[in-house]
């Protein structure tokens, strides 16, 4: 082993103990900004390694080289320009695109490998597995990622898209896929085996997610980066690459508890993701508000809450994606800054899958400069709505309603936060429309509910003007 070679060991190693203090750190909002600058330092030093061992080793060649500047040079202006630009509420959509990009080129590492191999010989098993299952891992990170990008940014429809047999379809193509991954395994190098392995792979990719509802697109999201960091682990496999092992190793098992925990949030299985239907309910929902549900509605006036939360001790700020669609987050920032600099003890409760993607709500907040101790999560926020004097919900649906707690409906069974039990709710939302499960809100005919209908920026920057009126009064 040369010293070359050596030093790059040793600069990998670093790399990769700086990936895990990176993620350790992410474990917390407080933390997670200096969490992912570590693990961008990590990655910065992996990436110099390579280049520098590969200019030392001489590999690549004159076209090679190019092409690798090329690619830096687009993908980094890319990456900086869309990151810069991007609105709160496109996250999510930037994130799956991001999420396809590594899938894909993960997966393009694999059959770039797969051609320049010896056509006569059959590969080492060493070597073939990787192969097949990075082309597989990231074909359906990027045609799944691609399709998830469409549905939140509204190219495609976000309600689920099935048709008859489609689970059979599924099931068909996933055996198709691995039949053709074994037999590309067994017998000597064969270019229409790779292809139908890509052809099925890609598919199947676009079949699981065209029957997610948006509802679940925060599980989706996460399950789509854990099978990315999948790909890109076996992608460091193919080409013996120890800090693209390592971190994609982090990100598949990282994603992967994320993936569950999101999954048990929504009280759905994964196994129900991979086969498709996810976010679907067999029974059959309506989206039809009657007459009936809507008697017991209760309007209020920004003034009406302005009252209420003046002259609160405890209020907890419910947000979701409705929040994030009106761009609201500094508005309730500011209501709730008022609130405290008059005495009253604020809290924000933070589901899981609130928005469109894993923390979203804790971004859009910490946008605003909220302070991280007082985001509460689900399992420390339901005790907090016992002494809690008004709740705020703002653009929150499924996860506050009440029939969660009741079998046969689609969100029976699903972790809710326990708004109902506040002394006094307010919701603030354009209409009674359902959320994405498709079945009424039962906390919005709660006695104890006031519906304030209006857009959540224009609504809090009402009920604040109120609160500055009464607490000044």
């Amino acid at each position: 082993m040369t010293l070359v070679q050596i030093s790059t060991g040793v600069i990998f190693l670093i790399a990769a103990i700086l990936f895990v203090v990176g993620l350790h750190q992410m474990r917390t909002p407080a933390s997670a900004r200096r969490g992912n600058l570590i693990s961008a330092a990590g990655m910065v030093a992996s990436v110099g390694a390579t280049l520098v061992y590969s200019i030392i080793s001489s590999r690549g060649g004159t076209f090679g080289w190019i092409a690798l500047v090329l690619g830096i040079a687009l993908g980094a202006s890319f990456g900086i320009i869309r990151a810069r630009r991007v609105k709160m509420t496109a996250i999510p959509q930037l994130v799956s695109v991001f999420n396809a990009v590594g899938g894909g080129a993960a997966a393009a590492i694999a059959i770039a490998d797969f051609l320049t191999r010896t056509a006569t010989v059959r590969l080492p098993l060493s070597s073939s597995i990787p192969i097949i299952l990075d082309v597989i891992i990231g074909s359906v990170s990027l045609s799944g990622s691609l399709i998830a990008a469409g549905k939140l940014q509204g190219i495609l429809p976000g309600k689920p898209i099935q048709f008859p047999g489609s689970r059979v379809v599924n099931i068909l193509v996933v055996i198709v896929a691995l039949g053709a991954g074994v037999l590309a395994i067994l017998v000597p190098r064969s270019t229409l085996l790779l292809l139908i392995v890509l052809v099925a792979a890609l598919l199947f990719g676009v079949l699981m997610v065209l029957p997610i509802g948006g509802a679940d697109a925060p599980v989706v999201v996460s399950l789509l980066n854990a099978l990315t960091g999948l790909a890109v682990a076996m992608a460091g496999f193919v080409i013996d690459n120890q800090a693209m092992v390592i971190a994609g190793a982090l990100v598949g098992s990282a994603g992967t508890i994320l993936t569950l925990q999101m999954a048990k949030a929504m009280n759905r299985s994964v196994g129900s993701i991979m086969l498709g239907g996810f976010g679907t309910w067999d029974a059959g929902a309506t989206s039809v508000t009657t007459d009936a549900d809507t008697a017991n509605v209760r309007q209020v006036t920004a003034d009406d809450v302005g009252i209420q939360l003046a002259y609160a001790q405890h209020v907890i700020v419910v947000p979701g994606y409705g929040l994030a669609a009106a761009q609201a987050q500094h508005e309730v920032a500011e209501l709730a800054k008022l609130l405290t600099d008059h005495g009253v003890d604020v809290k924000y409760a933070i589901h899981p899958v609130a928005g469109r993607m894993p923390g979203h709500m804790n971004v859009l907040l910490a946008e605003a400069n909220v302070p991280y101790t007082q985001m509460l999560q689900l399992e420390d926020a339901n005790p907090a709505f016992d002494a809690c004097d008004v709740a705020l919900v703002i653009g929150a649906n499924d996860v506050t309603n009440p029939a969660a707690r009741r079998a046969g409906n689609p969100v029976s069974g699903m972790p809710i936060l326990d708004v109902d039990h506040a002394k006094s709710i307010v919701v603030i939302k354009r209409s009674m429309s359902p959320g994405y499960a498709s079945i009424p809100n039962e906390l919005f005919t709660n006695p104890r509910t006031g519906m304030l209908f209006d857009d959540a920026k224009k609504g809090l920057s009402d009920i604040t003007a109120a609160v500055k009126e009464y607490a000044t009064a």
